[in-house]
Formats: structure tokens, C-alpha cells, sequence
């Protein structure tokens, strides 16, 4: 049974960096999935496609997949550099603007 165990990005969706702090633990799939004829509907008869482990850091994850004898594969993060202005969203707004306020 192989696995893989990742820190998952942010969505485009979202500004903060909430559920992108957990390592998931994820099963590879053993079987192609199909289409069903009849409804169109997409599926699988393995189970463990669908089980997705979260935990605190990288090493509750591994000592997990070592304990249950899952092949498992560690795929580390991608660090991105903060982007953080010197005085934040408040220096639209300030009064002591070294240029025009412009549009």
C-alpha cells in the first residue's frame, strides 16, 4: 500500500494560510476509476482513495505509516517569502503620504 505525506498549499480561494498547516497523509490509487454508464457518474471500488490523515507535523505522519507498514513517500513543502509592506494595509490611508493620492 503506498501513501504520500504532504503539506497541502492554500487554495486561490483563500488570503491566510488556514488548513495548509497540517500534514496529510494520502493512499495512492490501486485502481483506475469509471465511468458509469448508465448515470455518468465517476467511481471506484477502492476504499482507501477516499481517507485523507491529517496531523501536527511531518514526523507524527511517518512514525504512523511506519507503524501500520505503509509504503509512504514525503513530498516537502515549497516555502513561499512573505509579503509583508513596511507599514501594512494602514499606508493607504495615511495622512503623511509621500505622493499624491492617485487613483
Amino acid at each position: 500500500m503506498a501513501a504520500r505525506i504532504y503539506k497541502p498549499s492554500k487554495t486561490a480561494m483563500q488570503s491566510g494560510a488556514a488548513r495548509s498547516k497540517a500534514w496529510v497523509l494520502e493512499y495512492a490509487a490501486e485502481s483506475a476509476r469509471a465511468v458509469d454508464p448508465l448515470m455518468g457518474w465517476t467511481s471506484s471500488s477502492d476504499t482507501q482513495a477516499q481517507v485523507r490523515l491529517r496531523f501536527a507535523t511531518r514526523e507524527e505522519a511517518l512514525d504512523y505509516a511506519r507503524r501500520h507498514g505503509i509504503d509512504a513517500t514525503v513530498i516537502e513543502p515549497k516555502t513561499r517569502k512573505p509579503n509583508i509592506r513596511a507599514r501594512g494595509y494602514g499606508e493607504n490611508f495615511a495622512t503623511d503620504r509621500r505622493g499624491a493620492w492617485t487613483h
